[in-house]
């Protein structure tokens, strides 16, 4: 048995020699050892909740540093030392000129040209030919790259102080002619040059910026802010500014609002009582992404007192937009539509797109959440002259509304063309923030559809990146507690907790109000239903106070469930809500079915009073999956005295040998075809990524190494027998 490292087998070597002479058939078996892959990764990294995408590209897939890096803590904790010591063990064995090659490569990530490296340190002979050997570095075309980005890190932190200020300087002056602006940037930073660093980094932030690469230019704010001691504290300020607005757009909310505190203050200190009420409005988004309600309240508060003393009708338009955009989000639609009409017709007035686009949203989704159509025309004439002007921010934000207005009105057919559409911008523009939001929205539109298992990856995988952003967060832990209820998983409650806390603190009804329905139904699920009153009657309370009869709709209906009795609006709401209140229940589930929601169909006619609709909901929720509710309604059968009650799930679950879900046999039967994921994605109407959590939890399911495997195995254990071709 021999064992090698195939980069580190000279040409001309011995081995070399030995391995060309050996037979190439009969008693000789090869064994290749590849990296591990993209969805070996994230099979490993999703228990921790690690970020596979970054993990790979962080070490190539090499199964060692991927081991190690997790048990560290993921990519974001500091270089393992395991892995530190390995590299430097494997670099200190080359002579001498060779480590000082590896060196020069160490400070420039990504590849080096042989003119860069010329340039750092001109390569001895045979220097760059051991490297290349010893596997620590690979050869692209005309440049040299280490090939994983940890060995280049382990050589790099390695390097004394003024070994690598000397290597950064000698580089920044080689690319200096060239204007490769994020490059100068981290030479410069390497290099400790405070002047180089503020004229390349706050270059290529806007270059960035430009591109659509929002998290590259809050990164290089960021540097030039390293760097930003000995500005005058108007430029320190102008340059917190555009790092807010990077933070912004990138779910990076929490440094955002603390670079935007400490704009108010210079601005406070300078006694610009304008600019500090605009940078005061500009804090009062994010403070509202972020679940801080109250102080985004106060905030525009205290701009409008500052402007509203100034005078200027201009500024106080944008107060008044900003106002309605607060009143729209808890539902205090009257107060919306007002302030916002005001806005409205000021910018019409004075010309001012900007406040005019904003107003028109906020005025067109709270009529769209009251149920007036009348608010998709003007959220779709704010959407166009968002598009016109390219504000791209403002035509994420009609996208959002859009869908989440629509929502409320269980309208997902309407609903989806936005929600692609959006997606689609939002992703060609690099708007993370506003994608999250509308992948959200995904989740839901899932959820809503019965395909649990889908609404749970998108939900798992935001919850995994987003921190800070309670809009982007809110939805994905709501979904992620219902589906564990509704399936019957442990750990329902953990989710539903979280979001209740930040709603909690929030207090605005557009948060309180979707945690309050979740809680009850899990109440309702695990036979708790003396909950459901505490659960639902402070957002119950704040809905009717404010007419908001489609919020309080749901919530009534899951207190009659219950067997509470409350005193019901009149008229009724409209909608299934409206069919069920009224105690029209098969008619209630005709509607959801007619809006393609069969888990709330199935519920409506659950809550009849015949034995042949409570038969038609138990069957439509063990087609779902949905282990809870089937229990909740065999126990009413068997009340009733049915018999030949079923128990357990329905169909191809239960009855394949994997345990896989519906669609993950959909999306076996794909990979057996030989589809790749895009190709897979493209078929199921689901996003690439939730394609390959799907294949990792086949390949996990089943025990198998990879796709090719997992074909055998579903042939093997019959698996797709009966599975049509999609």
């Amino acid at each position: 048995v021999l064992s090698y490292r195939s980069e580190q087998v000279d040409r001309t070597g011995p081995l070399r020699l030995l391995l060309g002479d050996l037979p190439s058939a009969g008693p000789i078996t090869r064994l290749e050892v590849p990296p591990l892959s993209v969805d070996a990764v994230t099979t490993l990294a999703e228990p921790l909740g690690a970020d596979p995408v970054a993990l790979f590209a962080r070490t190539g897939g090499n199964a060692f540093f991927v081991t190690e890096t997790l048990a560290a803590g993921g990519c974001d904790a500091a270089l393992p030392g395991s892995i530190r010591d390995a590299v430097l063990a494997r670099s200190a064995r080359l002579s001498a000129p060779s480590r000082s090659l590896l060196d020069a490569v160490a400070v420039v990530p990504g590849r080096t040209e042989l003119w860069l490296l010329d340039a750092l340190q001109a390569p001895p002979d045979g220097a760059v030919e051991e490297c290349l050997s010893a596997g620590m570095l690979t050869a692209d075309g005309a440049a040299l790259a280490f090939r994983h980005e940890l060995a280049r890190l382990a050589v790099e932190e390695s390097l004394a102080p003024d070994r690598r200020v000397d290597l950064h300087r000698r580089a920044l002056r080689a690319l200096d002619s060239r204007q490769e602006l994020a490059r100068l940037a981290h030479h410069a930073e390497g290099a400790g040059d405070a002047d180089a660093v503020l004229r390349f980094a706050v270059a290529a932030a806007e270059q960035a910026s430009a591109l659509g690469a929002h998290r590259e230019a809050a990164e290089q704010y960021a540097r030039a802010l390293r760097f930003a001691q000995a500005l005058l504290p108007e430029a320190r300020a102008d340059l917190l500014e555009r790092y807010a607005a990077e933070c912004y757009v990138t779910d990076m909310r929490a440094e955002g609002i603390d670079a935007l505190a400490e704009v108010i203050a210079i601005r406070r200190a300078t006694g610009d009582s304008r600019r500090v009420a605009e940078a005061l409005l500009l804090r009062a988004r994010p403070l509202n992404c972020a679940g801080r309600g109250p102080e985004a309240g106060e905030a525009i508060a205290e701009a409008a007192a500052i402007l509203e003393a100034l005078g200027d009708e201009g500024d106080v338009a944008r107060v008044y937009a900003e106002q309605s955009g607060l009143a729209m989000f808890d539902e205090r639609f009257d107060e919306a539509v007002a302030l916002g009409g005001r806005a409205i017709e000021i910018a019409e007035r004075t010309g001012d797109r900007a406040t005019l686009v904003r107003a028109l949203n906020n005025v067109g989704t709270a009529e769209l959440l009251r149920g007036d159509d009348a608010g998709l025309e003007l959220l779709e004439r704010s959407l166009a002259l968002a598009q016109e002007d390219d504000r791209s921010t403002d035509v994420g934000r009609a996208y959002i509304n859009i869908v989440a207005a629509l929502a409320t009105q269980h309208d997902w057919r309407r609903a989806d063309p936005y929600l692609d559409a959006g997606l689609a911008y939002c992703g060609d523009r690099g708007l993370e923030a506003w994608e999250n939001c509308l992948l959200a929205g995904r989740a839901d539109a899932h959820l809503a559809a019965g395909r649990f298992d889908d609404a749970a990856l998108i939900a798992t995988d935001l919850l995994a990146r987003v921190d800070d952003h309670l809009n982007a967060r809110h939805g994905p832990l709501i979904v992620l507690g219902l589906v564990r209820a509704r399936r019957g998983d442990p750990d329902a409650s953990s989710p539903l907790d979280e979001v209740r806390g930040i709603a909690d603190a929030d207090g605005s009804l557009q948060y309180l109000m979707p945690v309050a329905e979740a809680r009850a139904e899990v109440a309702w699920i695990q036979g708790a239903r003396d909950r459901v009153d505490d659960e639902t009657g402070e957002a119950l309370a704040m809905a009717l106070e404010r007419g908001s009869l489609g919020s309080a709709a749901g919530l009534l209906v899951w207190r009659r469930r219950a067997g509470l009795d409350d005193e019901l609006p009149s008229p009724l709401p409209g909608g299934p809500h409206g069919l069920e209140l009224a105690g029209d229940h098969r008619a209630a589930a005709c509607a959801w079915t007619a809006l393609d929601q069969p888990y709330e169909a199935a519920l409506a006619l659950a809550g009849a009073d015949d034995e042949a609709a409570l038969r038609e909901a138990h069957e439509q929720l063990r087609a779902l999956g949905a282990s809870a509710a089937v229990a909740v309604v065999a126990r009413r059968l068997r009340a009733r005295g049915a018999r030949n009650v079923p128990r357990g799930p329905i169909a191809r679950t239960r009855e394949n040998a994997g345990g896989l879900t519906n669609r993950q046999l959909d999306v076996l039967a794909l990979v057996a075809q030989g589809l790749r994921n895009a190709e897979i994605a493209e078929r199921l109407v689901v996003s690439e990524k939730t394609v390959d959590h799907h294949v990792s939890s086949i390949l996990g399911r089943l025990g198998v190494r990879n796709r090719g495997e997992a074909s055998a195995a579903a042939v093997r254990l019959g698996l797709l027998d009966g599975v049509a071709e999609t």
